[in-house]
Order: C-alpha cells, then sequence, then structure tokens
C-alpha cells in the first residue's frame, strides 16, 4: 500500500503499524453478539468512545458462551482501539479497569509490541494524518467502514523512545486536563440539576414542611421561604402561592429563521450561527459556521433548544449568535439564565411528543412552544434558586473556556509534535502564541 508521507526528522522512520503490534492482533471484535443481557460480558461498543477515553454508562453485555469465541480480542488492559464503523477514527487506550471487556465487531483492538508503547499509536492515529490516509480509503457505500488492511499497513512515524516518552508526556498531560475539566463540568451540573429538581419537581421543601421534618440540603432561611401546603389544580399538586405558567407567558422565546446560504461562511464574518442539534455540544454549541446577514438572534447566556428532530435538545449561548430555523432562544425577561436553562431541561418530556411530528422532520412550532407548562414559583424561591446555581453555571463556563483553549493547544500541537514538524522547546512557543491569542 502506497501512501504519501511527509518527510521525517533524521533518527526517525515510518514503520506500518502491524508490525508495531503483536502477531495476528490487529482485528476486530465479536460478530454476532447475540441479544443484549442485564448480566454477562461488556463490550465496548462505537458510542463507548469520547474524546481518547471509554465511557462505560451505556455497555452492551453479551453471553459468555458467545464471548468464549472471541478471545483473541479479549481485553486486559493497554491495548489500543480504534473505531472502524459508522464514527470511524475514534481512538482509546484500554484502562486496566477494562481487564475482561471484549469489543464489538466495529472496534479494531491492537496489541502494541513491548517496545512500543500504547500511548504513542493512540496519538499517531488520532493525528490528521492517520485519519485522512485511512478516511480517503474508508468504504462508504453503505456505511463509512476502515478496512484491516488497510489499518495494518497505516504508517506509524517511529522517533527514539525517549523522544516518544517527552511527546506523549506532554499530549497526555494535556488530555488528562481536558478530562478533568469534563468530569468537573458534569458534576457541577448535577449539582445544579439536582436542586432544581428537588425544588421544582419533586417540592422536596415544601414536603417536608408539610410532613413537619426539616427539609435535607437547606437551611432554616431557605427553608422558611417555601410554603407548608399544596394547592391542586388541573395539573397536579403546586406549593401554595406557586402557580403553574406556559413558555409563552414567562419567557421570551425566538424562533430561528435561516437567512440565505450565500451569507453563511467559515470566514468569521458575522455570528456565529447555529442550525440545529447536530452544532450543540454537551452543554454550549461548536462553533461551526458564520452567518453576515442573521435574521434571528439570541445572547450570551440565553437558552438555546433544538426545535427539529430530536426536538429538545438544549444548550447555553456563549456569545451573542444567529439562529437557524432548527433552533429556537429563550430569555427570562428579568435575566434569571439559570432558571430559565433548568427549566427548559425540565420539559424533555413534552418535547418528546413532539418528535414524530412534522412531514419530515420531528418539529415543534412556536405556538406548540408556547403553551409547554413550567413551574412558577414565588420572586423569592426563584430568586434563592438563581443565587444558588448561578455560580456553579458560571463555574461551567470557565472551565469551558478554558477546556476549548487547551484543545486547541493539544489539536494544533499532536500532528507537528508526531511527526518530528516542532520540536519540544519550539512547542512552548506555539502554546504562548495561542494563549496570548
Amino acid at each position: 500500500m502506497n501512501f504519501d508521507l511527509p518527510v521525517l526528522p533524521e533518527n526517525w522512520r515510518y514503520v506500518p503499524l502491524d508490525q508495531l503490534a503483536q502477531k495476528n492482533s490487529v482485528t476486530y471484535g465479536v460478530v454476532q453478539p447475540g441479544a443484549a443481557l442485564s448480566e454477562g460480558v461488556p463490550i465496548v461498543r462505537v458510542n463507548n468512545f469520547n474524546d481518547g477515553r471509554i465511557e462505560v454508562a451505556d455497555l452492551m453485555r453479551i453471553a459468555p458462551a458467545i464471548e468464549a469465541r472471541y478471545s483473541r480480542t479479549r481485553l486486559k488492559g493497554g491495548e489500543v482501539l480504534l473505531t472502524l464503523v459508522g464514527s470511524v477514527g475514534q481512538v482509546a487506550v484500554v484502562p486496566k479497569a477494562l481487564n475482561g471487556f471484549n469489543v464489538a465487531r466495529a472496534v479494531a483492538v491492537i496489541h502494541p509490541v513491548d517496545e512500543v508503547e500504547p500511548e504513542w499509536i493512540a496519538l499517531c492515529l488520532r493525528s490528521p494524518l492517520s485519519q485522512h490516509l485511512l478516511g480517503s480509503r474508508a468504504n462508504t457505500t453503505v456505511q463509512t467502514t476502515i478496512n484491516l488492511k488497510d489499518l495494518r499497513a497505516l504508517p506509524i512515524p517511529l522517533p527514539t523512545a525517549s523522544e516518544r516518552k517527552e511527546i506523549t508526556a506532554v499530549l497526555g498531560a494535556l488530555d488528562d486536563c481536558i478530562a478533568i475539566l469534563r468530569e468537573t463540568n458534569t458534576t457541577l451540573e448535577s449539582i445544579a440539576q439536582a436542586i432544581f429538581k428537588s425544588w421544582f419537581v419533586d417540592f422536596d421543601p415544601v414536603r417536608a414542611k408539610v410532613e413537619g421534618l426539616e427539609a435535607d440540603l437547606i437551611d432554616g432561611a431557605t427553608a422558611s421561604l417555601f410554603p407548608d401546603s399544596f394547592d391542586e389544580t388541573e395539573l397536579g399538586l403546586i406549593p401554595t402561592g406557586w402557580r403553574y405558567s406556559t413558555i409563552g407567558q414567562s419567557f421570551i422565546l425566538t424562533m430561528g429563521q435561516s437567512p440565505p446560504g450565500s451569507t453563511y461562511n467559515e470566514t468569521g464574518d458575522g455570528l456565529p450561527f447555529y442550525q440545529g442539534r447536530t452544532d450543540f455540544g454537551f452543554r454550549f454549541p461548536e462553533q461551526r459556521v458564520f452567518c453576515s446577514a442573521p435574521t434571528r438572534l439570541a445572547e450570551a447566556g440565553d437558552t438555546l433548544i433544538s426545535v427539529r428532530a430530536p426536538v429538545g435538545d438544549v444548550n447555553i449561548a456563549l456569545e451573542s449568535c444567529a439562529l437557524g430555523r432548527g433552533v429556537a432562544g429563550i430569555r427570562h425577561p428579568e435575566g434569571h439564565q439559570s432558571f430559565a436553562f433548568y427549566s427548559i431541561r425540565g420539559l424533555k418530556k413534552h418535547f418528546e411528543l413532539y418528535d414524530g411530528e412534522g412531514t419530515v422532520f420531528g418539529s415543534i412550532n412556536k405556538k406548540d412552544f408556547q403553551t409547554l407548562p413550567i413551574v412558577l414559583p414565588s420572586e423569592a424561591v426563584l430568586r434563592l434558586f438563581e443565587e444558588a446555581v448561578a455560580p456553579l453555571d458560571v463555574a461551567i463556563k470557565l472551565n469551558e473556556q478554558e477546556l476549548r483553549l487547551l484543545t486547541e493547544i493539544r489539536d494544533t500541537l499532536l500532528p507537528k509534535l508526531i511527526s518530528g514538524q516542532v520540536r519540544l522547546p519550539e512547542a512552548d512557543l506555539i502554546v504562548r502564541a495561542i494563549m496570548n491569542a
């Protein structure tokens, strides 16, 4: 297999991947896993990959008798995994905690030889060069698929062991920082979400008062702001003095509208433009294109919602942005951004009812959106919630901004370092340039 490759520094060389792997070890996993079981051997699938890590929250489990036929891909820890089908090219090094797991047919397992670090192979596979070489040879007839023959022949740059160690240490430290920030944000958001659910869905402080108990996780001054009884409404019980309202009555709703395609660009002319849920990230949208003549706008801190299939994905605007027809913006008239965000997140079951509507895609129109119900507490409780949760949301935003900066640094350094285009002493200049931009 011929590859058009950049020139490496002296004392570096390209080596085919299969020569850096144990004999016959570059292969794929379980072809026919059978029915998913509640108990059994867990297997890693494409959906378990997330930015260089394996997430174990949604693992499929298969019968031990089936898994036993695929012992060649049974994991011990230290293997390199690469997705072969669908969302191809995702890479991760297997942690020791996954000892005994296996992988699905859509995932390749690479057992590196003892002389080469799995982290180095993973970095090389993640590089733009490897991604391009594999992608250019992928079969896209039905579903994008990487051929094992091409993967085995993939050229891997190989510097000296000491240089590999130094480069993996630098890039690994960035990966670790990024992972910690993501985990921190997940924890902070779960805390904020738990407060919202306790106060405005389960009404825990009110129920505690009704039962003559002290409310958990809030002090006496906070508890005193909650009523001690419920009123019956057509939508169910609600704390006395509170009421059910609607999106249209309590928020400012802006439905997106797509300007002419000629106004879109990738050069930064105009405002960031979001067209649908594919532009959304964990909590904040990913900047993809710009629009030089936007017609519908959202401001920093506004809640963004996908209004076309799937309906109801929720993000927050990091900055002023333009809204396409697949996105709506929500703003609280008095600036209670946290209450707006978690209220919209709490409408998931209502949004799901609209996923089957529409001629082509599921969708929700403005009239229906405005009628969706929300709980409207007393002004004192609303202010208290904002005081409690807004600092968490600010911390999440700051972490996200740092995370994106570190990701930019990592993605800039990765191809330059593993190709020898930039050596480690020069890498510091790149980092400084990005930090000061």
